[in-house]
């Protein structure tokens, strides 16, 4: 039995080789495009590359079925097991994160970022393909959400403009080669989510839990990069910080709450969702010390 709750994922799914395919298909099938004669072979590879991800996000289902039925499905009920996930879910409390504010060095959180900026899906797409066909409440609170990340119609307030900038502040140029297949998984997975509609709610749960859980970490990360000596473009951590408690709190009240009050067996899926994005972000977490840090510290650690 392993003791880190992933029994169910293959090796197969968690290597370098699925994960790096499956993000090369992402990019190509989300980037704008024009017909082409080879529509029929793409079609063929999309049908393919559906089943593979589709047996990746169930094996992840699989791995937390068991944690996913203690959610409650009334709403009072659900929201607290849900705001509880901030202390007890999958990679809350990592040490990592105070390492990162206030022990590595600049290359040490250049690697960091590397892995964050490539595994970064996207939030304001992932948010802007959550709410098709939503009810009413919950797609407004996405939209307030997707406003926010667009910098309320201003280029200079985009969220991923900023991580973009510091990116080039830091002179970081990831790939999919360059890319701890931990990280991948984390950015496929959430694609999956947000773009497969049976997995409606999940993206619903995931994106709540990243709302939910990123602030502390943004902080540490902000205060590393501050310590560091890095300037203005250390914005995007400073403003999630902050920003993701309000975005929180409205997600919770505003998306999960009527979700679950029109729906309760929903409840499952979301807590589902929730649940994978935090062990996705947990074996980052695993996987960036394993390489950041020497045997002696991981031993402490543990």
């Amino acid at each position: 039995m392993s003791t880190n709750g992933m029994t169910w994922l293959s090796a197969d799914f968690l290597s370098d080789g699925f994960q790096q395919r499956l993000s090369h298909w992402n990019h190509r099938r989300l980037d704008p495009a024009k017909p082409s004669a080879d529509w029929p072979e793409d079609l063929a590879e999309e049908h393919e590359m559906r089943l593979r991800e589709g047996a990746f996000i169930e094996a992840q289902r699989r791995a937390i079925a068991d944690r996913a039925t203690e959610a409650p499905a009334d709403v009072d009920g659900f929201i607290a097991w849900f705001e509880g996930l901030k202390e007890t879910g999958p990679g809350q409390n990592d040490p990592l994160f105070p390492w990162l504010a206030n022990e590595a060095g600049l290359e040490d959180m250049r690697w960091f970022l590397l892995q964050e900026v490539a595994g970064e899906a996207g939030f304001d797409d992932l948010v802007a393909y959550t709410q098709i066909k939503m009810p009413t409440r919950a797609k407004l609170e996405l939209a307030r959400n997707y406003w926010d990340e667009m910098g309320r119609g201003t280029e200079a307030g985009m969220h991923g403009p900023m991580l973009a900038q510091l990116a080039d502040a830091l002179d970081l140029h990831p790939t999919s080669e360059n890319t701890k297949a931990a990280s991948l998984a984390l950015g496929n997975t959430l694609v999956a989510f947000a773009t497969t509609r049976r997995y409606a709610y999940h993206a619903v749960g995931a994106l709540g839990a990243v709302e939910l859980t990123a602030p502390w970490r943004a902080d540490l990360v902000a205060k590393g990069l501050k310590r560091l000596g890095v300037g203005k473009s250390r914005k995007y951590f400073a403003l999630h910080a902050t920003l993701d408690i309000a975005h929180s709190e409205a997600w919770n009240a505003e998306v999960l709450a009527p979700l679950v009050s029109e729906d309760p067996d929903c409840a499952r899926y979301i807590a589902e969702g929730a649940l994978m994005r935090l062990e996705a972000g947990r074996r980052c977490f695993e996987a960036y010390r394993a390489h950041l840090w020497t045997a002696e510290r991981l031993q402490a650690a543990e």
